[in-house]
């Protein structure tokens, strides 16, 4: 049964690349010619590598954060909302302190409170949908819309540039409130470590403590996890807290590391982005440095089609999304051959 499983999953992969390629011809292109446009604006260049890494680091902290969601059997989409009030609060946490303490240590609280504007966001969601009776889908998308507004609302109002409002975002910060990059280029060596320590973490928590245990306990079955003792709410607000943490902490990283400022759209997709790396990964936290990798490559990469073939950089989101989409379906599959193995288990019960 698992080398058919491996077998499905191979099949669902060659199916993909069968229907991006048939994509790509339908749009006038040639595969080649797109994969080395996608690779020349990904690695072509020291500056290219750098914005791939600079990517890298909050779209792995966000994934992080939503295996934890995910294993407790929850589509947590208020995670875009969650980037966005780490970095608000973030923000705050600078203005408040950049003129009465030390750079250093500015930033240290920067990330430190980015990580908890991010819970706290992530909390409210969690709330919604455990004593509000609310969809954690529908909590987290209004959620979303309230985060990106008061960004709005706070550059264009209390924390407009002096003299004009813009859409460029909030006056940019020092140079001295910056994280520190590889050479002249976007990378931080510093959120870069963040991110892997926050995919550790969560290797950890999940294959190796009770609480990933009980964790797992309650996206299977929440009823059957009450029922043995197992404390649910504790469980699901907890996964919403950890996952809005590791957000909040990407939002401040956006802020220190890649705008250096609070600017619109701060998350720039990147919570939708690890929302496809999670699915895509599964409960197999070991995949989450590769398939992060990739993505953040194919997103980078597609910057170069308009220049080059004078395609749409959306092409990357079309082939990500047809990735995932065949993965999923095989995974189903998978699924649906395992359940009669199982069933008697069940009915025991």
């Amino acid at each position: 049964m698992t080398k058919r499983i491996f077998y499905y999953q191979l099949a669902s992969i060659a199916l993909a690349i069968v229907f991006i390629t048939a994509i790509i011809l339908v749009v006038g292109a040639s595969p080649p010619s797109v994969i080395t446009a996608m690779w020349s604006g990904a690695f072509g260049t020291v500056g290219q590598f750098a914005r791939v890494i600079a990517t890298l680091a909050p779209l792995l902290l966000c994934a992080s954060g939503l295996l934890f969601t995910f294993t407790a059997g929850l589509y947590n989409l208020g995670i875009e909302g969650q980037i966005a009030f780490g970095a608000i609060v973030s923000t705050l946490a600078i203005r408040l302190t950049q003129d009465s303490l030390p750079p250093a240590l500015v930033i240290v609280l920067a990330i430190l409170m980015g990580g908890v504007g991010g819970t706290l966001w992530g909390l409210l969601a969690g709330v919604l949908n455990v004593y509000g009776r609310i969809n954690e889908i529908f909590s987290g998308l209004g959620l979303n819309f309230v985060a990106d507004g008061l960004a709005l609302y706070l550059i264009f109002g209390p924390w407009k540039r002096e003299g004009v409002a813009s859409m460029s975002g909030t006056e940019q910060f020092p140079e001295s409130l910056w994280l520190p990059t590889f050479g002249n280029t976007d990378a931080s060596p510093i959120a870069l470590l963040i991110a892997i320590a926050a995919v550790a973490i969560t290797l950890i928590i999940l294959r190796g403590t009770y609480f990933g245990l009980r964790l797992r306990a309650v996206g299977q079955n929440l009823r059957a996890s009450y029922v043995l003792g197992i404390p649910s709410i504790r469980q699901l607000l907890s996964a919403f807290a950890i996952c809005g943490g590791f957000a909040g902490i990407a939002g401040a990283l956006q802020v220190l590391a890649v705008f250096h400022r609070l600017i619109p759209n701060i998350s720039s997709g990147l919570g939708y982005l690890a929302l496809l790396v999670a699915m895509l990964v599964g409960l197999n936290a070991w995949f989450i440095l590769p398939v992060a990798f990739f993505f953040s490559a194919l997103n980078i990469g597609s910057l170069q089609l308009p220049l080059d073939l004078d395609l749409e950089s959306s092409l990357a989101g079309v082939i990500q999304g047809t990735l995932v989409l065949f993965v999923l379906l095989a995974r189903g599959v998978s699924e649906s051959l395992r359940k009669p193995s199982t069933t008697p288990l069940h009915k025991g019960y």
